[in-house]
């Protein structure tokens, strides 16, 4: 089994590579900045992991996962989102003060017991910040976002992910209604102030900086 220093190293990795990244190499300095150690600790750590054949790693090049450590970090980010959402829909936490929460019982929470969590939420795709969770199998469904910043005037939309999950950013969200599942119009849009219009369907309005707009993936709604 492995170690919550493993787990962790390689759902970062995973996160750098393939959501945050092209699937690429993960650099040291990009890995050291994520998990919050020196680029000499996780340089030492991802030699480990090679050794296992978790990862692939070349020297000033990067890290990348193997089909093996693909996998693994697929069963991590099940684990932790789906705890996330229990700890929300179930337990009534706000979505702001979960992660903390989700990192430590992701590494000791039964296969046995995240079923049954999975049951009693209806088998969700989905967790509180819209991020995906990956399925049995490792499949994650896909979909089409784009972020919030680059939609046009007029365009209505449906709050998908929220990229920046800082507690404080996820606060002002929360307050203002911008949760994934949100729907919106985009009422205007003013490029030389860098801020987008938005209105609610309840006819409450919202201005929102083009930086935090960035942070926020939506899906476009089809017209019937």
């Amino acid at each position: 089994m492995a170690t919550s220093t493993v787990e962790n190293y390689i759902k970062n990795i995973y996160t750098l590579q393939f959501e945050q990244g092209e699937g690429g190499n993960v650099s040291m300095g990009e890995l050291s900045s994520s998990l919050e150690v020196t680029p000499g600790t996780a340089t030492t750590m991802v030699k480990s992991l090679a050794k296992t054949g978790l990862v692939g790693y070349t020297p000033r090049v990067g890290v990348q996962l193997t089909e093996q450590g693909k996998e693994l970090a697929l069963l991590v980010l099940r684990r932790h989102r789906m705890i996330e959402l229990f700890l929300v829909k179930v337990l009534g936490m706000d979505w702001h003060e979960i992660h903390d929460e989700a990192e430590a019982l992701e590494h000791v929470i039964s296969d046995r017991v995240l079923e049954r969590i999975d049951v009693l939420l209806g088998h969700p795709e989905l967790d509180p910040h819209g991020d995906p969770i990956p399925d049995k199998s490792g499949v994650i469904a896909e979909r089409d976002l784009l972020p919030l910043v680059d939609c046009e005037e007029g365009q209505r939309v449906t709050v998908g992910r929220i990229e920046d999950q800082e507690d404080r950013f996820l606060q002002y969200l929360e307050s203002n209604g911008l949760t994934p599942g949100r729907g919106l119009l985009v009422s205007g849009r003013d490029p030389q102030a860098g801020v987008v219009s938005l209105e609610f369907s309840d006819g409450a309005k919202r201005q929102l900086g083009f930086e935090a707009a960035r942070k926020i993936s939506v899906e476009l709604e089809v017209a019937p």
